[in-house]
């Protein structure tokens, strides 16, 4: 424990955001640094507690205390190798998880809780900036040679885990770039995609080999896979859109958030969007459907295209300001939660179910049409609450109904779970002798820091399959 009265003494306090009107201009992160000193102070509040909820919030299981306390006595080294004992890419989550760890803080029975995920995102980005951060090759190699198809956080924390347990890794990527939805699916705002690309050199120097342009049941056979791999994780992610099946939505300019959003990302790194295909919102009276985060870094990017209004719709009634009394500590809270993209403009509304869109002459739309509806499960209609709103574009982001089912997991033959994601026991293998799943694609949507641990957890199934044993945490 840093300090024992530090949890009296000190207040929470979190990095410095960028001035909106500034940020908005550009596709740069929004936080500031955040001074060591500070850092140190924030670390003492952590109370070492003997039960340490954090861990138990944390799909990952981080040994959060152990690091607080090495930041608050300045042993930067000792904090990076902790944080990097259960967690491989601590700068993703750090910047992109919600922390749950934070939600399940003890302190934040009656305080603010400890800044977790700052103390974590500055113990990754200090390593890497004081070299601390190198490949860890395998020391004898197994002879055995394992498949990942997906380069999302999943399908990369189980890459690096079975590189470094000596196995040969080859991570297949259907896209032109390493990373999934990190990639492709996550703005720059919030996580600049040159950390990905630091990882890769670390993974590179491990023995992991990545394809690109590589989709394994397109151009590259399931059946070559099956001949040329001991083991095959499928890693790929959920998907599959949630459509919107009403009136109208056959007209031009509704589009799915993952049609928008990785075309401002690929310009991002320098691509040419043909304007036959662009998606734009500058100019544009803009409907988002959907109040997650989806639909928030739809916002967000909106906003910096110069969208002429943005409107976000969600479903469910709108949350509490403050923690509901039906999700008590530690259980992730249902409250409202206010993304950096929201403080940016726009306006949210709850409790609203799309009806149909309206188009004009050439087929475009240009009005949506609604009502407001009661609480779930029914969502019924409230009588005379029928409104209609002017959209020049309807981004649809109202999440995924898992994975993509033609192609790969048709022609592997694979058995799905009533959810429709691939099933898998409890070391992670599916129906199918020596193909495993983990991430999106087995347990459903879900977060990055879920997708690293599943990655792990595949990992070590993938070890034991292959050898009789594992050493791998």
């Amino acid at each position: 424990m840093g300090k024992t009265t530090g949890f009296m003494e000190y207040t929470r306090e979190v990095a410095e955001r960028r001035p909106t009107a500034e940020r908005i201009k550009d596709w740069f992160e929004i936080y500031r640094p955040f001074p060591e000193p500070n850092l140190r102070t924030q670390a003492a509040r952590c109370m070492d507690c003997g039960v340490p909820f954090c861990h138990n919030g944390c799909p990952l299981t981080n040994l959060i205390p152990d690091w607080n306390d090495f930041i608050y006595h300045g042993r930067w080294r000792e904090a990076v190798r902790q944080l990097h004992s259960t967690n491989n890419f601590p700068e993703f989550t750090g910047r992109i998880c919600p922390a749950p760890c934070e939600a399940s803080c003890v302190l934040g029975i009656n305080e603010p809780p400890v800044t977790i995920k700052q103390i974590e995102r500055s113990i990754v980005d200090r390593g890497f900036e004081e070299g601390f951060i190198l490949p860890e090759p395998a020391a004898v190699k197994t002879g055995k040679r394992v498949a990942v198809v997906g380069s999302g956080p999943a399908g990369l924390a189980a890459a690096q885990q079975l590189a470094r347990a000596g196995h040969a890794v080859t991570v297949f990527e259907k896209n032109d770039r390493i990373g999934g939805l990190l990639r492709y699916g996550i703005p720059n705002f919030k996580m600049e995609k040159q950390l990905i690309d630091r990882r890769m050199e670390q993974m590179r120097g491990e023995g992991v080999d990545f394809q690109i342009n590589a989709q394994v049941g397109g151009n590259i056979p399931v059946e070559d896979l099956r001949k040329d791999f001991d083991a095959i994780l499928l890693a790929g992610g959920a998907e599959h859109p949630r459509d919107l099946k009403v009136p109208g939505r056959d007209l031009k300019g509704i589009h799915f958030a993952m049609e928008f959003l990785p075309q401002q990302n690929r310009r991002n790194e320098g691509d040419t969007v043909p304007e036959s295909e662009a998606i734009l919102a500058t100019g544009k009276r803009v409907i988002i459907i959907g109040g997650g985060d989806t639909g928030a870094d739809c916002l967000g990017t909106s906003h910096r295209q110069g969208a002429a209004s943005v409107t976000q719709f969600e479903l469910l009634p709108k949350p509490p300001d403050e923690r509901s009394p039906s999700t008590p500590w530690p259980l992730w809270p249902m409250q409202l939660r206010i993304e950096t993209s929201h403080e940016e403009g726009g306006t949210r509304d709850w409790g609203v179910a799309t009806t149909g869109f309206t188009g004009d002459e050439s087929g475009h739309v240009k009005r949506l049409h609604a009502a407001r509806v009661g609480p779930p499960p029914k969502f019924e209609a409230i009588h005379g609450s029928e409104f209609a709103i002017d959209a020049d574009l309807v981004l649809l982001a109202m999440g995924f109904l898992g994975p993509v089912k033609n192609g790969m997991i048709e022609q592997l033959g694979v058995a799905l779970d009533a959810r429709g994601n691939v099933a898998a026991d409890a070391d992670y293998m599916s129906s199918v002798p020596g193909v495993f799943a983990a991430g999106d694609m087995r347990r459903g949507q879900s977060l990055v820091v879920w997708a690293i641990a599943e990655g792990r957890k595949a990992a070590q199934g993938i070890d034991r399959y292959l050898t009789g044993a594992t050493k791998l945490a």
